[in-house]
């Protein structure tokens, strides 16, 4: 089948996009939050609940057979969508930071040990930090950071000289939330794999914007959330080498993790099952799948050429206001800009393009550190769909300039 990107097609597709926002068209630029879903997952969603509701796996029942069925297909669409080696390696969780929690209390109960070091990096997002300090806590390991550059860009030389003997593992995104900086994923996990070191990739806001090949990067572990997916809210899923995750111990006990349950012993499923205890988000995980159908459907080269035009165009008529700063400045960048104008809180310049029908994410947005780096409160952050268009840009940029001629 051709793949196809027609923007006014595309639009028509989302309807939130035809919502008014105080009696003016919506302009959403909130997309690193969370991303709207197309016609096509809210009508998969509703089918489950109203033709075949039923819990999955377990039954011999028609409907049980069939809801297993369209779940299961899901998990073979995430395979394909990014590459897996093996179906098993697709484990279904709640969202990215359930996937990191559950590598961080696996992984870390299984293969890290008192002394050993952990690596995470200066522009994590909060879900990518916390689990590994409670682990490492727990576990008396040693979590260290790499350095970011001004330009926001991770130090690569300080990365480099980090890895040791001790290392075993280094976590960190593949694309910044608040900066929109795309990190060097293939070399710096082929450098902690040289050095004996796991890595796990915090993918969530990279697969919306770029195709993803695991077994080419090379990731031990990749996790993603489904709502920044164009899928459903509480749907996310984490990839992991087979072996890895066989060598792992359970996250969460409970019923379809196990294969026999005794009061002397309990003998545990096999993967992915075994990472996936109790009913899931069963509605949400069959949308999943029309979310990444939708996206298999659309031209991936014109959804890059298009989103770094949107990128280009909005940080060029950006900069061009008086006393705006962009932060996060690198070559390498998805199509998210943070900025600040010069004596403007950002919460108030936020508030105040909101009232112009611009939706844009004030704060720190989950990554203290970076603001804490820069000595700033937080920013205020455009984040771009191939949905968007040039006449969103037009938009943030008048509302901008009228928000800070207000504030002035």
């Amino acid at each position: 089948m051709v793949k196809t990107f027609d923007i006014n097609s595309i639009r028509a597709d989302f309807p939130t996009l035809q919502v008014e926002a105080y009696g003016k068209p919506l302009v959403y630029l909130d997309n690193g939050a969370t991303a709207h879903k197309p016609k096509q997952v809210i009508a998969a969603e509703k089918a489950f609940y109203e033709n075949y509701n039923s819990n999955i796996h377990r039954g011999v029942h028609y409907l049980s057979q069939k809801a297993t069925e369209a779940y299961e297909a899901t998990r073979t669409l995430v395979k394909d969508y990014i590459n897996a080696a093996h179906l098993e390696e697709i484990i279904f969780t709640s969202g990215t930071t359930q996937a990191i929690n559950l590598v961080a209390f696996s992984f870390g109960k299984g293969m890290i040990s008192e002394g050993d070091e952990v690596i995470i990096s200066a522009i994590e997002h909060h879900s990518n930090i916390v689990p590994w300090q409670i682990m490492c806590e727990d576990r008396g390991a040693i979590l260290r950071v790499i350095p970011m550059l001004p330009s926001g860009e991770l130090d690569q030389d300080a990365y480099k000289k980090l890895l040791n003997s001790k290392t075993k593992l280094v976590a960190f995104n593949h694309v910044s939330n608040a900066l929109g900086i795309i990190n060097p994923v293939k070399t710096m996990i082929a450098q902690a794999h040289d050095v004996g070191a796991k890595v796990l990739i915090d993918g969530a806001q990279a697969v919306p914007h770029t195709k993803v090949d695991v077994q080419d990067l090379g990731a031990d572990f990749y996790c993603f959330s489904g709502h920044k997916l164009f899928g459903p809210t509480g749907t996310g899923v984490l990839y992991g080498k087979k072996a890895l995750l066989n060598a792992m111990p359970p996250y969460l006990g409970g019923g379809e993790m196990i294969k026999t349950v005794t009061f002397e012993k309990t003998t545990y499923n096999e993967l992915p099952h075994k990472f996936e205890a109790g009913t899931p988000n069963i509605a949400g995980g069959i949308a999943l799948g029309a979310a990444i159908a939708y996206m298999n459907e659309l031209d991936f080269e014109a959804i890059a050429s298009h989103e770094n035009e949107l990128l280009a165009y909005a940080t060029k008529e950006l900069l061009a206001i008086e006393g705006l700063k962009i932060y996060g400045e690198s070559k390498h960048k998805a199509s998210v800009i943070s900025f600040l104008i010069a004596g403007i809180h950002p919460y108030d310049l936020g508030t105040i393009v909101d009232k112009m029908g611009v939706a844009v994410r004030t704060g720190h947005h989950c990554a203290q550190p970076i603001m804490d780096a820069f000595n700033i409160p937080g920013t205020v952050r455009a984040s771009f769909a191939f949905y968007n268009t040039l006449d969103d840009v037009d938009r943030l940029i008048t509302a901008v300039k009228k928000a800070a001629n207000m504030l002035r």
